[in-house]
């Protein structure tokens, strides 16, 4: 029995292959409204938020073709999973012991499966500076520089970014960084003003990034960039580049009710990952150093309650809960950086329950991107 069940772990891995298709071929038939405006708004009317992957657009071609979304996206997401599958392979390596957490990671429907439904949405950028982050060594100051430089890139893509990675970022450069050496003043200052100048460049971002001319010429200016400005349905969402914070947090409000009766489904899909939860756990109380285990629970704390004022403010609960799961994995892959004082065993692969709950991760398709699937 037990050798049977350990083969189940390798078939997990194809049938997620499988699933993975699957979501795109579906995405492949919805249209990409947000995505697609994204593509369009550029710097043309001088600062403008959520206008940098549109004017990077811009200088290669003068008209955006709608297929442009899904070959951008899909270039994006492939090589944010061949980076994720190379840290994977640095930090735990592949080994049949390691199978069962690659199951609960790389295939969990929070993650690639779920940045394949909301493929073209900006998400995954964040992902991608992170796993760069992990990836890159951590020997010099220019780190701390590379970081800020990401985390402001990922802020010109959406602000909201400054909630939803850099404080995953942050920590990430906190463990890798600071805790590996001794802390100079140059360091600290460099590190303060980083942060100082990514809250700048958001409230930028907020409060004065905000459309300059009437919408209807807005509208007429993204058709001029549209290779067919006959789809016009796909513009009917330019109305979020004059929505006020005010506004956004209203709907949300609104919409929390509703929202709120999807609780018991998230709660249940984290459950469903408690082998991964269990991982992490055991890593963070394995840390050799008592200044590190406090450090990294604090930032996972951080970590979280910039995701409860991201559900305050903006309605994409699934999106929101992907990504906050997301943001453990990656932190998993930080805290194995530190020093430990014991080896952590791995998921064991012959346990029958945690065989269920592989399964199960498996075939669940993707999360969503307001409600449940």
């Amino acid at each position: 029995m037990t050798g049977v069940l350990s083969r189940h772990w390798r078939l997990m891995l194809a049938v997620n292959a499988a699933v993975m298709l699957g979501v795109l071929v579906h995405k492949l038939t919805l249209p990409p409204y947000i995505p697609y405006i994204h593509l369009l708004v550029d710097y043309h009317f001088g600062f403008i938020k959520r206008a940098l992957i549109g004017a990077i657009v811009g200088l290669f071609t003068a008209k955006v073709p709608v297929w442009l979304v899904f070959a951008l996206a899909g270039t994006v997401w492939l090589i944010t999973f061949a980076l994720f599958i190379q840290l994977f392979r640095r930090t735990f390596g592949f080994d049949r012991a390691q199978l069962p957490l690659l199951v609960f990671t790389a295939g969990s429907p929070f993650v690639f499966k779920n940045f394949l439904f909301t493929l073209g949405h900006f998400d995954i950028y964040g992902c991608l500076g992170a796993i760069i982050l992990l990836l890159v060594p951590a020997s010099s100051l220019a780190y701390v520089l590379l970081a800020a430089v990401i985390s402001a890139v990922l802020v010109l893509i959406h602000h909201i970014h400054l909630l939803m990675y850099v404080p995953t970022i942050t920590a990430i450069v906190v463990l890798r960084y600071y805790l590996a050496r001794a802390t100079t003043p140059r360091d600290v200052i460099v590190g303060t003003a980083m942060l100082f100048g990514l809250g700048v460049l958001f409230l930028a971002a907020q409060f004065l990034g905000t459309m300059p001319l009437p919408e209807a010429d807005f509208v007429a200016y993204l058709k001029t960039r549209m290779l067919d400005p006959s789809r016009t349905e796909l513009l009917q969402f330019a109305y979020v580049w004059y929505q006020p914070l005010s506004k956004e947090v209203q709907d949300t409000w609104a919409r929390l009710p509703s929202n709120l009766l999807g609780v018991p489904v998230y709660a249940l899909l984290i459950l469903l990952h408690l082998p991964l939860w269990r991982t992490l756990h055991d890593l963070v109380r394995a840390l050799e150093r008592p200044r590190d285990r406090h450090i990294v629970i604090a930032a996972l704390g951080v970590i979280s309650l910039a995701y409860f004022v991201m559900f305050a403010m903006v309605f994409d609960y699934s999106r929101w809960i992907s990504s906050w799961v997301v943001c453990q994995v990656l932190m998993l892959h930080a805290v194995k950086t530190l020093p430990a004082s014991k080896q952590i065993a791995t998921i064991d692969a012959d346990d029958r329950k945690t065989t269920i709950l592989g399964w199960i991760v498996t075939v669940i398709p993707r999360i969503g991107i307001i409600r449940p699937f």
